[in-house]
């Protein structure tokens, strides 16, 4: 945790620090927008039943997206991409139905792991029907190959048409070897997403991640709401893609049974945290299939804007998901809505609160200012992907992204906490107006989780443009740390990704949340008025792509 000393100039009503801004403006201008009973009646709304938990290709969606262009529309707001609120992105659904189980051939024998209990399988290929038929089982440790760390797991392991068993996070999570890659804040190299990735690349025709709670952040549970069921990508017909067939994790005890059937223990697994560790084939051989379905369809962002006064091409985005997980397996209640209410119909409710903020500026802000609510984050990510494949308002052009993902729901809180530490100038700047309230940033206690690559800000920082990204802060008033650590640990254990996600009047406070949108609003309105773009710090791996960006508007 930090707190930053500010020289004296920041304290008056000028936006910037010293000689950024021309244009003074009262900092209380907005603020008073801003207001608690609107952000819960909005997240009641877009939380309810009624809206199916907000899937793509769903009537939920179409709820959805006609609730916040009437509501952009309500606000104020300008229809983000030309004539109209819709960003069409292109997507195919993929349903699933896996096998009951998988058949298991080893030196001792023969015996069937079971599906949902033992693992949970999927394929991103659009076939009608993918399969292993006694597809040979290859260790190869965390499936990494980052050359800028020196590593490679598949060194001089052929695993061309086979399946591999991975392990999730990095080396030095595991090791506790704080000289492995970042120790124990997770790169993408962590994240299941690459894993896959580099595993299709490598020729393999499978790819099982073997699940630890801890390493992955959520528990198996949440893992097997993937258990049969459909998942979108972005539409790439005409595309070359490389894919896996069969791709999936298996659970802890699962993977003990497969390093048992190879005359192996768990003492194989750690050999993978040393620099030199090579893969092997476990001399075991995999069968089972998956019957596949495909629709095409469209899905669609929402967007809505306010053109700048002076700089009407340059723009500054905030954004949020809209999407859930829809209609599924029912919990332990029967309830099989997944009302997605924190996450994240609550940020989505945050836009709102947002745009109404800046539109009641007496003074009209100089640069544009976009509201994107963005669809299929929870499938990968995809609203923000496409969008950043096919801007509405280019990279180069685009100051900063602040994106939202889940509010605060428990109570005021000293602090606010920085996703991706020493990323870029958006920190700084989110420090300076936490200080002016009397707040500080702290970071992210879990750096292991690799948040930093969870959310749409991500794809934004892909193509260069500096990405703010937070969570609510810990160090609740009156109530302290502990209290605040518990209330998320309580919420990743029991409701994250769950029907229980649900807006409860009663337990919900959100005082906290209008606090944190007040900062994201200040932030924004600097960005709106100051003659200094902010920038990626050195050191950051997004540094380059922005000055590639820009060099080549040139």
């Amino acid at each position: 945790m930090r707190r930053f000393i500010l020289p004296a100039c920041i304290a008056a009503t000028i936006l910037s620090s010293c000689g950024e801004n021309k244009t003074t403006v009262d900092e209380q201008d907005g603020l008073s927008t801003f207001n608690v009973d609107s952000l819960k009646k909005n997240i009641s709304i877009l939380a309810a039943d009624d809206f199916q938990g907000r899937k793509p290709f769903t009537e939920g969606e179409t709820k959805t997206i006609n609730f916040l262009q009437a509501q952009f529309a309500a606000a104020g707001l300008e229809p983000g991409n030309g004539t109209s609120y819709l960003q069409e992105v292109p997507m195919v659904r993929i349903a699933t139905k896996a096998a009951p189980g998988m058949e298991v051939e080893g030196p001792k024998g023969k015996f069937n792991l079971k599906g949902f209990d033992d693992y949970v399988i999927w394929t991103d290929k659009t076939d009608s029907a993918v399969s292993l038929d006694k597809s040979e089982l290859v260790f190869a440790g965390y499936g990494v190959v980052a050359p800028e760390y020196n590593w490679n797991d598949y060194a001089g392991l052929d695993v061309k048409g086979k399946v591999v068993l991975v392990l999730v996070n990095d080396p030095g999570y595991n090791s506790h070897d704080s000289s492995l890659f970042k120790g124990s804040t997770m790169t993408y190299y962590g994240r299941w997403t690459y894993k896959f990735e580099e595993a299709a690349r490598q020729g393999a025709r499978g790819c099982l991640i073997i699940h630890n709670t801890e390493a992955a952040s959520y528990p198996f549970t949440v893992v097997q709401n993937n258990w049969n069921a459909s998942r979108l990508r972005l539409d790439n017909r005409g595309k070359q893609e490389t894919l896996c067939d069969v791709i999936g994790w298996v659970s802890a005890p699962a993977a003990k049974k497969l390093l048992t059937a190879a005359g192996r223990d768990s003492s194989l697994l750690t050999t993978a945290d040393k620099r030199g560790f090579k893969g092997e084939t476990l001399g075991l051989k995999l069968s089972t299939s998956i019957k596949v379905e495909t629709t095409y369809n469209k899905s669609h962002n929402v967007v809505g804007k306010i053109t700048g006064s002076k700089h009407p091409d340059e723009t500054i985005i905030y954004s949020a998901h809209w999407d859930h997980l829809g209609i599924a397996k029912p919990d332990e209640r029967g309830d099989s809505i997944y009302n997605g209410a924190l996450d994240n119909a609550s940020a989505t409710a945050g836009l709102l609160e947002l745009a109404q903020a800046f539109k009641s500026l007496k003074t009209k802000p100089e640069r544009t200012i976009v509201f994107l609510a963005v669809t299929a984050e929870e499938q990968g990510l995809w609203g923000s992907a496409y969008y950043a494949q096919n801007p509405i308002y280019p990279a180069a052009q685009t100051l900063a992204n602040i994106n939202m993902d889940g509010l605060n729901w428990y109570g005021k809180t000293n602090d606010i906490i920085v996703i991706g530490r020493d990323q870029n100038e958006l920190e700084d700047y989110l420090s300076e107006e936490a200080a002016k309230v009397g707040r500080v940033i702290s970071y992210e206690t879990h750096p292991e989780a690799g948040y930093y690559y969870r959310s749409d800000h991500f794809n934004f920082a892909k193509v260069g443009i500096p990405a703010l990204y937070t969570e609510s802060g810990i160090d609740v008033i009156g109530k302290g740390k502990a209290f605040g650590e518990a209330k998320k640990d309580e919420y990743t254990e029991k409701n994250y990704h769950r029907p229980s996600d649900e807006y409860t009047p009663d337990k919900w406070v959100l005082d906290g949340a209008i606090d944190d949108l007040k900062l994201f609003f200040q932030v924004g309105k600097r960005l709106a008025f100051t003659e200094k773009w902010p920038e990626w710090k050195q050191g950051s791996e997004f540094k380059a792509l922005r000055e590639q960006s820009k060099s080549s508007t040139k």
